[in-house]
Formats: structure tokens, sequence, C-alpha cells
């Protein structure tokens, strides 16, 4: 693919646009997120499952928050990056693009330095507060110690790959994750089973699959075939260039870092509650609702360049065109996930594992956990676009309220008001999505309307 085959994004049918980019993200986010969900679903197919599969999959599971930490991170620098990117080449400024791609290469790669040695230092007190207990720490540190070490690929393969989806070029973005997932796949089985590694053999798949990805990604952005390159002389940290990306990343760095948090407030929650099988369930639970939300981001990022570009080139009619086609296909799709959690929770559950205890307790939380997700299309369609208009003071508001206002005190208030307190934990997830949604809604109603109507000024 040459620069000139780039999609046109100022021109043509909004809504064939969309999906033709949209397409090829929705399949990067879900082949992205296998990367830990293969991992899950071998080791927790370990045998014996009632045993060693199951405590290996909750010990994994504690590692999450971590995971998601470094992931929030490459979202903190590339997710802020690339949308300003995108609305500096709008106005027809690809040095100023360039630039700000640059300045995020570099933060990415200081990040990775300090988060892997903090990981690597602390590994184990945090993990004891992340809801491991004696049973499963062991699990926990084989996995984390070796994941870590491979933090720079991680940053490299999802921060920079943001970059390559906002010049339009989708299909490259898609094979970036595309080639290291199928190596994944393919490593996953070696290491744990054949050569009889476990959880280690899951973490070096990961990272060595992650390490190729990387390779890949670099070789397009410092190729002839990119619009934007990686230039060295855009590498030297300029402040007037990286504090704006910074400042519209911290939205998608609260979404994603404060699922860590999140995720220790569970575990702890129903670690109190409950046992080692009910944060065994919230692991379950997890993987699925970050499966199920792959196509959601997916939709989002497709629409980001579409959205930003035509900000950056006052297309009001434009940018309202490509919303309207967002909202509707996102609402689409959380509505028929919805009604499959419903009606078929245990098909969902047997993906994790075959432990009919686990699957049973699994399937019976995740309709409670997944109750409001049918009107969640909402929040993520309104919240991205905010994003994608450079709107960092909104989609941080929006990033707080449903995860640090709502959620974690309703994790700790809800159990006071019932008998099962299990239930009111798993709980607090659809009620805090319920109120987050029709907060969002109804900001974005009026912000939206007034942006428009300034763009057309």
């Amino acid at each position: 693919m040459s620069a000139k085959k780039a999609v046109d994004l100022g021109s043509g049918n909004v809504r064939k646009l969309l999906f033709s980019l949209a397409l090829p993200t929705i399949t990067s986010q879900i082949v992205n997120m296998l990367y830990n969900l293969v991992d899950r679903i071998y080791i927790g197919h370990m045998q014996p499952a009632e045993t060693v599969g199951k405590l290996a999959l909750t010990g994994v599971g504690v590692c999450l928050p971590i995971i998601l930490v470094i992931s929030a991170f490459a979202a903190l620098i590339a997710m802020g990056g690339a949308p300003k990117a995108s609305i500096s080449e709008g106005r027809g400024d690809l040095k100023a693009a360039e630039h700000i791609m640059g300045n995020s290469f570099s933060l990415l790669v200081l990040a990775s330095v300090i988060l892997t040695t903090v990981f690597q230092l602390f590994a184990e007190p945090l993990l004891l507060t992340f809801g491991a207990s004696e049973n499963t720490i062991g699990y926990a540190l084989d996995y984390l110690r070796i994941y870590t070490l491979g933090t720079i690929f991680v940053q490299m393969t999802l921060g920079m790959n943001a970059y390559i989806t906002a010049q339009g070029f989708t299909t490259v973005s898609m094979k970036t994750v595309l080639i290291g997932a199928i190596l994944n796949t393919l490593l996953d089985p070696i290491f744990i089973f054949v050569l009889g590694l476990g959880v280690r053999g899951a973490a070096l798949a990961t990272i060595l699959s992650q390490a190729v990805s990387a390779v890949w990604l670099l070789r397009f952005l410092t190729g002839p075939r990119t619009k934007w390159r990686l230039r060295r002389e855009n590498l030297k940290p300029v402040p007037s260039v990286f504090l704006p990306c910074l400042a519209l990343g911290l939205a998608p760095f609260i979404m994603q870092s404060t699922e860590s948090l999140i995720s220790v407030c569970f575990n702890s929650s129903l670690l109190k509650y409950g046992s080692d099988i009910a944060v065994c369930a919230m692991t379950v639970l997890i993987s699925i609702m970050q499966l199920a939300m792959m196509p959601l981001q997916g939709l989002t990022q497709g629409a980001q360049p579409i959205i930003s570009y035509n900000y950056g080139a006052r297309n009001a009619q434009r940018v309202r065109d490509a919303f309207r086609c967002l909202l509707i296909s996102c609402v689409t799709y959380s509505m028929t996930l919805w009604a499959l959690v419903q009606f078929f929770p245990r098909l969902f559950a047997l993906l994790f594992s075959s432990a009919p205890e686990l699957v049973s307790y699994a399937a019976w939380a995740l309709r409670i956990y997944m109750a409001a997700t049918g009107i969640f299309g909402v929040q993520i369609a309104c919240q991205q676009t905010f994003i994608a208009l450079g709107n960092a003071k909104t989609s941080l508001f929006l990033a707080i309220l449903r995860k640090i206002i709502l959620l974690i005190p309703l994790i700790y208030i809800l159990p006071h008001f019932f008998t099962n307190k299990v239930f009111a934990v798993f709980l607090a997830e659809p009620v805090a999505d319920f109120l987050a949604v029709c907060t969002t809604a109804a900001m974005f109603a009026v912000q939206f309307k007034k942006s428009m109507a300034e763009l057309e000024k």
C-alpha cells in the first residue's frame, strides 16, 4: 500500500468510509485482546482444571491490573497524540503531524523503561494488594516477571499503531496486531504444554509475539509508504508539542488505568464477601467484557480519523454525519451483545474454563455484571467523539465520572443494602453504567451542538 492509496477522509460516503476504516480496526482490537485472552484460555484449561487450571487462571487474572496500567500509558501518549496529528493533517500541516508522532515515540520508550523497573522491583507486594492469595501468588509472579520484560514491545505496538490508524492505513494497523496474535496463539500451547513452562510459557509467548509486531510496525513508519514518517529530528521531546497531546490522552488513560484500580476494588470486595471462586469469576467477567467491548473501540477508532480530519478542515456537516453513523453502529452492537449475554451466559464462561462450578458461578454473575451493556454504545460513541474533537476537559471528566465517581464507591456502598453481598458487588457495574450514560448523553447533546455552531462560523 502506498501513501497515495490511503483513504480520502475529506470526501466520499461517510457510512462506507467509516466501515472501511472500522472493520480493520475492529479486527485489530479483537486480535490485540487475544494476546492476553489466549493466555487465559490455555491456562484455564491446564489440568486438572479444578485445581491447577483454576488457580493458575486466578493468578494470571490478578496480573490484569498491571497489564492494564502498561496499556494505559500507551493510550496516554498515543491516543491523545493521534487525534492531534489527524487535526494537523486536516489543516494541511504534515510537519506538525510528524513532530507529534516523533515526540510520542520518545515518550513511549521512556515510559517503558520506568514501568519495567517499577514492576520488576515491586511485583509481589503489588500482586498481593491486587487480590492474590497464598494459593495464587506463585502463578501470578511467574507470569508477571516475564511479561513486564516485554513492556517496550507492548508500548510500541499499542502506541505507535495508533498513528498508522490515524493516517487511514487501517489494513496495515490490522496486520501489525494480526502477525503477533497469530504467533502468540501458535507459541502458547508449545510453551505451556509441550515445553511444560506453564504460566511462564504463556508470558514468554506473549512478549516474543509483541516484539515481532513492534519490528513490523517500526519498519512501516520509517519506510516509504507512510504519510507521516518517523524522523530522528522529531524525537527530541518538546513540551509545547507533547503536553497538549498528554492532556487529551488523559481521558483514555484514565479509562484504561482505572480498570486496574477497579479490578483491585472488585477483587478485594469479592475476596471479603465470597472466596477465591468469586475472584476467579471476576477474571472471567472482565475477560468477557474486554473481548465484547473490542468492536466498540474498533468502531470509535475507525471514526476518529474521519471526525478529527474534518474538524480540522472545518467541515461541520461531515463531522455530524460521521458521529450519527458511529452512534447508530455502537448502539446496535451493544444491544445485540446484551441480548446474547442474557440468553447464553454459559457459552461465554465456557471460553475460559471447563470447571463446572466456575462456569455456573460466572454465568450467574455475568448476567448481573453486564445488565446495562445495551445502552453502553451511547457512552462510548459520545465520549470518544469528544476525544476526536480535541475536547480534553469534557472527555477527562466523563472518564473520571463513570469509573472513579460512580463505580468505585458503589462497589463498597451497595453491599450494605443487600443480603447477598456478592450480588451487590457485581451490581455496581450496571448501576454505574446507567448513571454515566445518562450524564454523558445530556452533556454531549449540549456541547456537540455548540462545537458545530462554532465550526460553521
